[in-house]
């Protein structure tokens, strides 16, 4: 049998970031279908270079990409605002994919002091760091919306989640990312192996630079756990709330009781648990 060798199919809408192989079905021990393709999601190596400085390794879906390279920078603290980029630049190579950014000189001088190897992995977002002071950022506490976040609204952004994952339809094997106005209306999706990746390329879509609505006139759903990394990141950028479809984890709690930021868990089938500021929360 012959499988396509694409990435995407822009006749029959198969998503970007999967390639098709080759499977044979069993069902109670025995063949259950002929030979017939499967698609998957991509796992690829991208590098992210500053200035020419190589500084971190990271496995992601080779989709939105540049999104990726711009909400990593941001939550790692390279940059501080999306005016410290310069310029972006995705080169595909044979072994993958590198991101070369051009940002600003005192960004390269705070880069070069706290260097680090980062050998980056799906599953985890903090491989490589030097120290214990490197986990948590000091970062201020966020702001609350604007007008609380209704239940209601929280409910339908958890219910529509799912049918904006083309990726996880497809290959069942992706995390999504997505942040929804104060009506619940989501706006952005972004889709990655790794949950981490997923949030850092809905971060770098919502940069002001990419024309985006304010971060902080909204909040972000994902369809993973909510670890203290994930809620690092949404008060990075200013997301004053995140329901998480699976379980928090206690660290997240607290960083979610520090920064400010409203913590919802279990956010399925329109039930959820609060866990921090609920003040946030509407009637």
């Amino acid at each position: 049998m012959q499988v396509p060798d694409f990435s995407t199919d822009h006749d029959t809408g198969t998503p970007s970031g999967t390639r098709a192989v080759p499977v044979h079905r069993y069902q109670g021990g025995k063949p259950a279908t002929a030979p017939e393709a499967d698609w998957l999601a991509q796992e690829i190596p991208l590098a992210l270079e500053y200035n020419g400085i190589s500084h971190a390794t990271v496995l992601a879906t080779p989709c939105d990409l540049e999104d990726l390279a711009l909400g990593f920078s941001l939550t790692e603290g390279i940059i501080r605002s999306a005016a410290d980029i310069r310029d972006v630049e995705i080169i595909e190579s044979a072994q993958g994919y590198v991101a070369q950014l051009t940002i600003a000189s005192y960004c390269v001088a705070e880069l070069k002091r706290r260097r680090r190897t980062l050998a980056g992995r799906s599953g985890c977002g903090l491989c490589g760091l030097e120290s214990l002071d490197d986990v948590v950022r000091p970062l201020p506490p966020v702001a609350g919306p604007r007008h609380p976040i209704s239940p209601a609204a929280v409910v339908r952004a958890l219910r529509d989640l799912r049918q904006r994952q083309p990726l996880h339809q497809q290959t069942g094997a992706t995390h999504a990312a997505a942040w929804a106005d104060l009506s619940g209306t989501i706006q952005h999706v972004r889709e990655d192996i790794g949950r981490h990746n997923a949030l850092d390329k809905l971060i770098g879509a919502l940069l002001p630079r990419r024309g985006a609505q304010k971060p902080s006139e909204g909040f972000a759903v994902i369809s993973s756990r909510a670890s203290f990394e994930m809620v690092q990141k949404v008060a990075a950028v200013g997301i004053p709330a995140v329901a998480a479809v699976s379980a928090p984890t206690h660290y997240a709690v607290q960083t979610a009781q520090q920064l400010g930021v409203l913590l919802i868990g279990f956010a399925r089938n329109g039930d959820f648990t609060v866990y921090a500021h609920a003040g946030h929360l509407g009637t």
